[in-house]
């Protein structure tokens, strides 16, 4: 699957900040461009997971999740 990332540079401190429009809670920064899209593979990988997580625990009490595709 393929994010989209809103990139902005920092005038201070010049590092790249980044952030996924389908995971907003998914940010990261890097100091180049290749670092901060290593950074928000990890960032991705991690919001997703916890979601995966919670879900799975909450499925028990009657709370679960569901893909869906948009064509």
């Amino acid at each position: 699957m393929e994010y989209t990332i809103i990139i902005e540079k920092d005038p201070e401190s010049g590092w790249y900040v980044g952030k996924c429009i389908q995971v907003p809670a998914a940010m990261s920064q890097g100091e180049t461009l290749d670092e901060l899209m290593e950074n928000m593979k990890d960032a991705i990988s991690l919001v997703l997971d916890y979601y995966k997580e919670k879900a799975r625990k909450s499925s028990r009490s009657g709370v679960f999740y569901r893909k869906l595709a948009l064509v």
